[in-house]
């Protein structure tokens, strides 16, 4: 015991050694500062915190020093997302008259800004967490009300499809897919990050967010020409100063009166739906070509609800290898996980992908896919008068035998391609000389059996001058026929009449050598 208690009276010393010793200190910045000499066993004296002083005169704080990161930031969270968004801008105000104008505009039609920001619920925070993400102004989340007013699915005359209304090639450009079965252009995700890249690009080249807005407007070299047009004439190059489209010269102003209106709606008397500072939707992964109803029911969200977050699908069936990835509500994701999981029998698609081996006739694919003509023209919008081309891929019912899924390929370049469907009429050539259903049936490009059918003959048969031949013709080509006949007709009518004209003149007595005798004077 009383060994016990000299080792507890030994700790005790050496732990009190430890509280009242020190061998370092440390300077701002994390320094050692080197050992210390303890005096009279207390604790070593640490140095005052140094003050950083500059060595030049003081400069007053501006307020553009304390905007973009040189302020100190709120430490409060946002209230919601248009109390994020405005704590984000950091883009330069545009003053014109124009601004004024576009405000009026938007003050006066509070239906449509409430349409406008309800559809916009559900994709802006994820808008707004990659512009922080990338460092980029938050007033570029209020992009979208320019281009589309936030509708995934508006298409523009001129082709540009989806919230940031992305034109076929420039979609390309940027890696945005577009095949039979989807359109990444109007996908939240794929646009989002491609919208984003653009801008990113543009203000690297123009180092202007109004002259990079232009540019995503009007096209980049539009606005570069503008620019070295100013550059040659001696005048500014700001987005104010140069000669633009009327469309592109509101553009700017547009964002900017949107901008203004979130800033101080009550300015305007405008009212912005409560979007909270929170994610609306979350990815998750399919293993498997699943049915889009399917995925409804199993997260239990409407159909339509389904698209809305997931815009880019063309048909009723996801393609794993495609897009591996969907877009549900908040709470739905872990429902359709939970109901997925516990999904045990039946199939995940109705419906697959066949690539036509050869091209037919809508008929004939209808009638090899065991599916109605009205059926596939619908599934797969074929237009009338077309045949499908080798090659398409056609959306077609999936067999309950079917275990694989679409490939990759397939589902990455799916197209579909058509070619006019040839309506031939019944038509009547004449036969030249030494014509033979082989020489028929080459000069319009027939084969020799269907001439023969068509004329109760042998292939080997051979025509008489002039004999009726019987062909079916391409429109086109059995008009030219026809008319090339009924000029042979004409012709040779005219030749006939001229024969038997020359053959009913009355024939004159020839004429006495030197003319017409004159009378002669008697001496």
């Amino acid at each position: 015991m009383k060994i016990v208690h000299i080792a507890c009276l030994a700790g005790m010393l050496w732990l009190t050694g430890c509280a009242t010793t020190g061998t370092d200190t440390t300077v701002a910045g994390g320094a050692s500062d080197g050992p210390a000499t303890p005096t009279n066993n207390k604790a070593p004296a640490r140095p005052a915190h140094t003050p950083l002083i500059p060595t030049g005169p003081l400069q007053p704080i501006m307020a553009v020093n304390t905007f973009n990161g040189g302020g100190v930031a709120s430490l409060s969270a946002p209230a919601d997302l248009w109390d994020r968004i405005r704590r984000g801008f950091a883009m330069p105000d545009l003053q014109h008259e124009l601004v004024q104008d576009r405000e009026q505009w938007y003050a006066t039609r509070p239906d449509y800004i409430q349409r406008m920001t309800e559809r916009s619920s559900k994709y802006l925070f994820h808008i707004v967490e990659e512009l922080e993400r990338r460092g980029m102004p938050t007033e570029l989340a209020l992009l979208p009300y320019i281009e589309s007013a936030f509708n995934p699915q508006a298409v523009s005359s001129a082709k540009a499809a989806g919230m940031w209304q992305f034109m076929p090639a420039t979609g390309n450009y940027f890696d945005l897919k577009q095949n039979a079965f989807r359109d990444d252009r109007r996908d939240v995700l794929a646009s989002t990050r491609a919208a984003l890249d653009y801008l990113q690009k543009l203000y690297g080249m123009f180092g202007d967010w109004h002259l990079a807005l232009a540019a995503y407007n009007w096209g980049e070299g539009s606005v570069g020409r503008a620019i070295a047009r100013n550059q040659k004439a001696g005048l500014g190059t700001s987005y104010t100063d140069l000669n633009m489209p009327a469309e592109t010269r509101l553009y700017v102003p547009k964002l900017q009166a949107v901008k203004n209106i979130v800033a101080n709606p009550d300015a305007f008397k405008a009212e912005l739906p409560l979007i909270e500072n929170h994610p609306y939707f979350q990815t998750v992964d399919i293993t498997h070509d699943i049915d889009v109803a399917l995925v409804a029911t199993l997260s239990g969200i409407r159909e339509d609800d389904f698209r809305a977050l997931n815009p880019s699908y063309k048909r009723p069936v996801i393609l794993a290898a495609g897009t591996p990835q969907i877009l549900l509500p908040w709470d739905n994701a872990k429902v359709f996980q939970r109901n997925l999981e516990a999904r045990r029998e039946g199939q995940y698609a109705s419906w697959t992908v066949w690539s036509v081996p050869t091209t037919m006739t809508v008929a004939d694919a209808a009638q090899r896919t065991g599916m109605s003509e009205s059926d596939l023209r619908a599934m797969n919008n074929i237009p009338p008068r077309m045949l499908i081309k080798a090659g398409s891929a056609l959306m077609v019912p999936r067999s309950v035998t079917t275990r694989e899924d679409v490939s990759s390929h397939l589902a990455d370049n799916g197209q579909l391609a058509f070619a006019p469907e040839i309506v031939t009429r019944r038509t009547t050539v004449r036969a030249r000389k030494g014509e033979t259903v082989a020489s028929v049936a080459k000069r319009y490009n027939l084969s020799t059996s269907n001439v023969a059918d068509w004329n109760d003959v042998k292939a080997s048969a051979a025509f008489k001058l002039g004999q009726q031949i019987v062909v079916y013709l391409p429109v086109r080509a059995a008009v030219a026929a026809a008319t090339q006949v009924r000029s042979s007709n004409v012709r040779n009518v005219v030749q006939a009449r001229s024969k038997q004209s020359a053959a009913k003149a009355p024939v004159s007595a020839p004429a006495k050598r030197g003319g017409t005798p004159s009378k002669v004077k008697k001496r």
